[in-house]
């Protein structure tokens, strides 16, 4: 009975030591960097017991502008300086008489520090080339002037290129395989997210000392520099987007007090985004909730009569535009008298110029007699009930999207609506179901303005390596599907342009702009009221110059009141500061 006892502890001690030893075994030899279901780095976290660190870059990869500048980050030269100072003599004097600053400050900060910082942080002292070099080449330990990547406190084009955040969970559920720390840096939203997997990091650059218990240095007052190993890392998304045109739309943008909506800007020639602003902006104290986070110009929006350009080109097409015929435009579309916008009778040109609703609803239940599907036909030749954003095959993803966020446009959401004469005639001045996003709406006058060619969005032209060289290159791209002809394309450019030329025409504002204009207003009824009064989206969208387009732009006002909210001064000033810039540019 007692060997049988004593058997029986030897076998639970025997045991147990197993147990410890595998544990011992899983912590320091085979699970050291992902440890646990929180993927804890174990030597991490040890080295950083006994270490104080400045992180330099967090390794996440940049967005960048069309000409290379830094869009959410910018690499600032600082002062650095190590607590490990105030137990030292070190020469404080001639560091003051280089950067500038008074010893006394110089002492203050050192004495009340407890980890490295940048002097002057979170708005730290911008340092000169120069004194960059003279700090360095004293040599003093603890001190250092680097470089620093600082995250803009305002970044351009916020909603489009998106957010980051830290997600434990997500970031297992996105990347099952990849060995990450849980503190990893994800996208949540915009390019951050649809680039995400490219812009995760290698590894962070940083200055590193070693300390004791006190905080003194552990091996002398050695700092060492740390960066990745990989040379290509990180990696750079080059948007399409100029910087300084950007930053002026959003000028415009907050001057003309556009609360929800915003501006999209084309650069024609090869389909790509210049500048897009959305309204309301992302909140800072709480960026991830609020309306804010939601990009406007990517959601599908009621357009009103900016859709009469669909109606006019299918009318085209199927010779429904005979110059003799006139249309009563003394009477709204059910036949009531038009009060409030009695144009008398007018022909198919003067229609589109004073934007009749009369004659397009007209015009919409005719072609609904001829196809109940010609609406949505034209409206998808004009690129307005797809994406209309970039996406193709790149690496092992065979849809990659670059506008993860864009909604799809549509016409008709039954058969019942599609084959009812009257929903084709609210359709055809652009309301009942009709949506689209901004950002399609300023693809189609694209369109017309290339005589037809359709073509993808771009945001981003390409994916580079640290050093420059290209990773990914998105090429231009045709856009899927039939596309209008170019003689319907010729004949929408002619009424696009006599909307500005025409004396009574809703783009007549635009006549004396210094580049000459080809567009289509858009006011439409959104159904919701405030204080009993309608609220409604204004629309103005448009390409010019109109001889050699250069640019299209769309910029929209939603839930506005009838009376107040116009986008046609905002529209104006793009222009004059586009042609601007263009002159001092030549």
């Amino acid at each position: 009975m007692r060997r049988r006892r004593l058997l029986g502890w030897l076998f639970i001690c025997i045991t147990g030591l197993l147990l410890l030893l595998a544990r011992l075994m899983q912590i320091q030899l085979f699970e050291t960097e992902t440890f646990s279901k929180h993927n804890v780095n174990l030597l991490e976290d040890s080295v950083n017991q006994r270490t104080q660190e400045l992180v330099i870059d967090n390794g996440r990869g940049n967005f960048l502008d069309r000409n290379g500048a830094m869009l959410t980050h910018k690499k600032v030269p600082v002062l650095v300086l190590f607590p490990f100072l105030k137990k030292m003599d070190w020469n404080i004097e001639k560091v003051a008489d280089i950067s500038g600053i008074p010893v006394h400050l110089l002492k203050l900060a050192v004495e009340g520090a407890k980890k490295p910082f940048a002097y002057g942080d979170p708005k730290p002292l911008e340092l000169t080339t120069s004194q960059v070099e003279k700090i360095n080449s004293l040599e003093i330990p603890g001190v250092f002037a680097i470089e620093e990547k600082f995250e803009r406190a305002i970044v351009p084009a916020e909603q489009l290129i998106g957010l980051t955040g830290e997600n434990a969970q997500e970031l297992k559920k996105r990347y099952p395989t990849k060995e990450l720390s849980e503190k990893t840096i994800l996208g949540v939203s915009g390019l951050e997210e649809s680039f995400d997997e490219f812009l995760l990091p290698e590894g962070k650059s940083k200055l590193v000392y070693h300390v004791d218990g006190s905080g003194a240095p552990l091996f002398g007052i050695n700092v060492r520099y740390v960066d990745p190993a990989n040379p290509f890392y990180p990696i750079n998304v080059r948007t399409t987007i100029d910087k300084s045109i950007q930053q002026k739309a959003e000028d415009l943008v907050t001057k003309h007090q556009i609360k929800k909506g915003g501006l999209v800007l084309l650069n024609i020639q090869d389909n790509s985004v210049l500048a897009l602003v959305s309204r309301p902006a992302i909140t800072k104290g709480d960026p991830y909730s609020g309306p804010g986070i939601t990009n406007m110009m990517l959601k599908q929006q009621i357009m009103g009569s900016v859709f009469k350009t669909v109606v006019a080109a299918a009318a085209i097409d199927h010779n429904l535009d005979n110059p003799t015929r006139l249309f009563d435009c003394s009477k709204k579309i059910n036949g009531q008298p038009e009060l409030k916008y009695n144009y008398g009778m007018l022909d198919f040109t003067n229609s589109f110029a004073r934007s009749c609703n009369r004659t397009f609803g007209e015009l919409a239940k005719e072609l609904q007699k001829i196809d109940p599907h010609l609406l949505e036909e034209y409206a998808t030749k004009l690129s307005l009930t797809g994406s209309v954003g970039w996406q193709g095959e790149i690496y092992h993803t065979s849809n990659f999207k670059q506008l993860v966020d864009e909604d799809k446009g549509r016409v008709f959401l039954s058969d019942k609506a599609r084959m009812d004469a009257n929903f084709a005639a609210m359709s055809g001045i652009g309301q009942h179901e009709v949506r689209a996003t901004p950002l399609a709406v300023v693809n189609m006058m694209s369109l017309i303005a290339k005589g037809g060619k359709k073509e993808t969005v771009r945001a981003v032209s390409k994916i580079e390596y640290k050093n420059g060289t290209t990773m990914v290159d998105f090429e231009k791209q045709s856009l899927k599907g039939e596309s209008i002809s170019p003689f319907v394309a010729m004949n929408l450019q002619k009424l696009l342009r006599e909307v500005v030329l025409n004396n009574n025409g809703t783009g007549k504002w635009f006549k004396d702009l210094p580049y000459e204009v080809a567009g289509k207003s858009g006011t439409a009824e959104t159904g919701k009221y405030v204080n009993d009064l309608q609220l409604h989206n204004k629309w103005f969208t448009g390409y010019f110059p109109y001889q050699n387009p250069k640019y299209a732009l769309v910029a929209v006002n939603l839930d506005v009141v009838d009376s107040e909210g116009g986008v046609n001064l905002l529209f104006a000033d793009m222009v004059k500061m586009l042609y601007e810039k263009d002159i001092t540019n030549q």
